[in-house]
């Protein structure tokens, strides 16, 4: 059988070069990014520009194959994530325009006076909570901008929400780096679910008492150490159970994790603060000095804001004197969160129906199906990995020679009997699928579009009110839905192109440390791309590569697992380990700047969250050493057959 297209590894005949060749357009991106301080959708189109030319002119891979490879990128970066994006900010953005979203703020900020506590309970859970339902720096500039106007000083109060803002970053909007990373790696999302529920809780334990620990000294934060055990953990514990819950039920609710954990670590800390409130509270003043506890300022929460935090946080702010001081009510509270109640339901059945979806087309009425599957046209099923990537090497060969040549008199015997026509099936070489799934139903956008329609029902909102909503949803989403579908252009370019495997040899050269560099390398595609799930379109083809060639080439390091598990290992390694970038990355710092009103103090922030960012990412790095090669903490690699 001859293939369209057969990837090379060292396509120039010299490693070296190839290698800095295959590189080109993530230099690219980051030379847009970074020095020239481009917008992200317009530096993603010259990282996605550079791949294409690459992919043409020195690996030899067709002009319409290269083109259709970053088309299908583009289709998966606008559905499934593109439009989960968008749903979950206009779901977020009805809360705000029907005034719901201020009578959820206070009913979180009210929890104590603590102003230790409300980082935790803002920063933290509350930040957790936004995070899973929009995500896009929603959680920076919301929170930042709460924090400020309990009198944090606005500095801290970017710095707080920036760390923050990491451990709950892989499910963020609705599990959408876990769905990229499935896209680009093949592997089943939730698989690697599960191996993020076995990586993150941990962090999630760390956070809270990381951020603690940055406002005062360790005497000052153990005062309120039951009160973070009690939030982060309660998270920790919710975020593993959503995680995994599929393993005991069969119901994939691990899109809801960030969402149901935010919830349940609120809920469980209000209740425990009911009972428990330490023995010394102090809070800042409205210059950001720090006060013994007299009674928490109630300052209004309006913080002038520019640019994305602006887009953002434009319908938060004016919130009436009178509206801001009355009593909450028990109803009011719960019509406030009944949106995101009936958005977790449907997401509940959705997934539901997913996994019915992967025993085959599922048909609701007549003929419709509730997804589509669509091959690529020129793309699909014709390219062919390097025969260097072929995981069982000696084996294909004699197989591809069985099954795929005319057979001759001496093999005919041998072709002819059924168990060396499965061999040859089972392992002969195949090409790379290239499938568009049209999944207009059970996508988790869906849902969330079907309860944002039946929220402004419930809320009874005017069509002015809809017509606002929609503008300011678009106006936001106008830069992270391009950069997403740009860099999954890219990245799916790289991908058939074999650029990423180019890059995949080259990194297995760091041997058996490479499970740490894997962190690493997630950390700085957040970095570079803003998003995790950036990162994963960015890097995740790589990751998985790279684990095979390592796993091909040491298989004694990892004894304890098979080449599945560690690619699953690997290539979570690339989300767990990316999201200690997101408080780096120029969209969060920009974003945490403008909600903070701290313009023009980019640097310093950069500057002082950098060595958070940098410890918490070698943290995870060795968190997935030890997973790989130590037993018995490589019974946490799931396997990809689950």
């Amino acid at each position: 059988m001859l293939f369209a297209y057969h990837q090379n590894l060292d396509p120039l005949n010299n490693a070296w070069l190839s290698t800095f060749f295959a590189g080109l357009p993530v230099l690219v991106l980051f030379w847009l990014l970074v020095p020239m301080r481009w917008l992200a959708p317009k530096a993603g189109l010259g990282g996605a520009i550079t791949a294409l030319v690459i992919a043409v002119t020195v690996y030899g891979m067709p002009a319409p194959m290269a083109v259709a490879s970053f088309v299908h990128g583009v289709l998966f970066g606008m559905l499934p994530v593109g439009w989960t994006i968008f749903n979950a900010m206009l779901l977020y953005n009805i809360t705000v325009e029907t005034g719901q979203f201020a009578i959820m703020r206070r009913s979180v900020a009210e929890l104590s006076p603590d102003a230790r506590i409300q980082a935790v309970l803002i920063g933290f859970s509350f930040g957790a909570f936004l995070e899973g339902a929009a995500g896009g720096g929603t959680p920076v500039a919301i929170c930042g901008a709460i924090m400020v106007g309990l009198g944090f000083d606005p500095f801290l109060a970017a710095v707080l929400c920036l760390i923050a803002n990491t451990s709950p970053v892989a499910y963020g909007g609705l599990g959408t780096p876990i769905i990229v990373l499935n896209g680009v790696t093949d592997l089943p999302g939730h698989v690697l679910s599960v191996m993020a529920g076995h990586q993150l809780p941990l962090l999630s334990c760390i956070i809270p008492l990381w951020m603690v620990r940055c406002m005062c000294g360790w005497k000052e934060t153990f005062e309120v150490l039951p009160a973070i055990l009690v939030a982060g953990g309660s998270f920790a514990i919710f975020q593993y159970t959503f995680a995994t819950f599929h393993l005991w039920t069969g119901a994939e609710m691990w899109p809801m994790t960030d969402i149901g954990g935010g919830i349940f670590s609120l809920i469980l800390t209000a209740i425990f603060l009911k009972y428990w409130q330490p023995r010394r509270a102090w809070h800042y003043d409205m210059n950001g000095r720090r006060q013994p506890m007299a009674g928490a300022s109630r300052a209004s929460n309006a913080v002038p804001a520019h640019g994305e935090a602006a887009a953002v946080l434009s319908a938060v702010a004016p919130a009436a004197p009178a509206a801001e001081s009355a009593p909450l009510t028990a109803r009011q509270v719960a019509l406030a969160w009944t949106p995101f109640a009936i958005m977790s339901v449907l997401l509940m059945l959705t997934g539901i129906v997913r996994q019915m979806e992967s025993k085959g087309p599922v048909r609701i009425i007549g003929p419709w199906q509730t997804n589509y599957l669509m091959p690529i046209p020129g793309l699909d099923k014709e390219v062919h990995r390097d025969a260097k990537l072929h995981l069982v090497r000696a084996e294909e060969s004699a197989a591809y020679v069985v099954g795929a040549l005319s057979p001759t008199p001496t093999l005919l015997p041998l072709v002819n009997t059924a168990p060396a026509v499965m061999l040859s099936e089972r392992l002969a070489p195949k090409p790379e699928r290239a499938v568009f799934n049209f999944a207009w139903l059970t996508a988790p956008g869906t849902a969330v579009f079907l309860a944002a329609c039946l929220s402004m029902c419930l809320l009874r909102m005017t069509p002015s009110q809809v017509a606002r909503v929609l503008r300011r949803t678009c106006f936001q989403m106008k830069i992270p839905i391009p950069t997403i579908a740009l860099m999954l252009g890219l990245s799916y370019v790289t991908r058939y192109a074999g650029m990423d495997a180019t890059l995949g040899v080259a990194f297995a050269q760091t041997g058996i440390f490479y499970p740490f560099f894997a962190a690493i390398l997630g950390w700085l595609g957040v970095f570079l791309t803003g998003t995790d799930a950036g990162s994963n379109a960015l890097f995740g083809s790589l990751q998985k590569i790279t684990a095979n060639e390592i796993y091909s080439h040491h298989p004694e390091a990892f004894r304890y697992l098979t080449r599945e598990q560690a690619q699953v290992l690997i290539c979570t390694a690339n989300s767990t380990g990316g999201v200690m970038g997101k408080m780096i990355d120029a969209q969060s710092i920009c974003v945490a700047t403008a909600a903070t009103h701290q313009i023009g103090r980019e640097a310093d922030i950069f500057k002082a969250v950098i060595w958070h960012s940098i410890i918490l990412a070698a943290v995870v790095g060795g968190m997935t050493l030890v997973q790989a090669y130590v037993w018995p903490f490589t019974l946490m690699v799931p396997s990809a057959a689950l």
